[in-house]
């Protein structure tokens, strides 16, 4: 089991992003997924998660309204489209398998992470 996020990058306040998960060596429906931030200084935050057929979706209540995920299941591979960034969003962005629900506890498989800055 693989996880590759991309996407990261540096983004004016008020700008958009499109974080991308592509998952190998297991079926699209296998797992849920999800992502996690953790920036210097604060514990990790659970973001936002998707089950395995993709109609399940969690979101923290910082992100709520702002942050969309969603799955390819042809491509195994998960976004996080996030708008409306503020600084505070600032953070190494990773994915993982999950238990997805209101409280996204991370599984057994991660990958690495992308780096998210935003900044004026």
């Amino acid at each position: 089991v693989q996880l590759q996020a991309s996407g990261g990058g540096l983004v004016q306040p008020g700008g958009s992003l499109r974080l991308s998960c592509a998952g190998s060596g297991f079926a699209s429906d296998k797992y849920a997924i999800g992502w996690f931030r953790q920036s210097p200084g604060k514990e990790r935050e659970g973001v936002s998660c998707i089950g395995t057929s993709g109609r399940l979706t969690h979101y923290a209540d910082s992100v709520k309204g702002r942050f969309t995920i969603s799955k390819d299941m042809s491509t195994n591979t998960v976004y996080l489209q996030m708008d409306n960034l503020k600084p505070e969003d600032t953070a190494v962005y990773s994915c993982a398998t999950v238990l997805c629900s209101s409280v996204i506890i991370r599984g057994a498989y991660w990958g690495q992470g992308t780096q998210v800055t935003v900044s004026s």
